[in-house]
């Protein structure tokens, strides 16, 4: 079965309860199992969150050479931190970056992305369904 890993980044711990209007009331263990019944036998889909920049780095480290791919949502980190996109960059497996809210119809600052050229594809504003879509794209 092919292993999907979905990485979120810092703060989406809180979805359901973080800023309900911009990024939903589900959290994302509800949207998870969604998620896996509604890819049940096309792809086995693992989760990781951390707040930490470093566990980040490590966790695309540990599974960018065995994953068939990863879904990854690196909130703030998107727009400030070159060290996760020196990891997508330096791994095999295929990322598509994933933002809950359109980016671009926030503050400027959320209109960058330090990762996305190292991407597959990028996808953004759709809510939680922005985790589906990344996930067709690896069919």
């Amino acid at each position: 079965m092919k292993k999907i890993y979905i990485i979120n980044g810092p703060n989406l711990n809180l979805l359901g309860k973080r800023e309900p209007e911009v990024y939903g009331e589900e959290s994302f263990e509800e949207y998870l199992k969604e998620l896996q019944q509604a890819f049940k036998g096309e792809f086995e889909i693992e989760y990781y969150q951390s707040n930490v920049e470093g566990e980040l780095i490590n966790k695309l480290h540990k599974v960018g050479f065995l994953a068939f791919g990863i879904v990854l949502n690196a909130g703030g980190y998107t727009h400030t931190s070159v060290a996760i996109a020196d990891a997508v960059l330096a791994i095999e497996t295929d990322v598509v970056e994933v933002h809950i809210s359109n980016v671009y119809a926030r503050e400027s600052y959320r209109q960058i992305s330090l990762m996305a050229k190292h991407c597959k594809g990028v996808i953004a504003g759709f809510g939680l369904k922005s985790y589906e879509l990344a996930l067709l794209s690896f069919m």
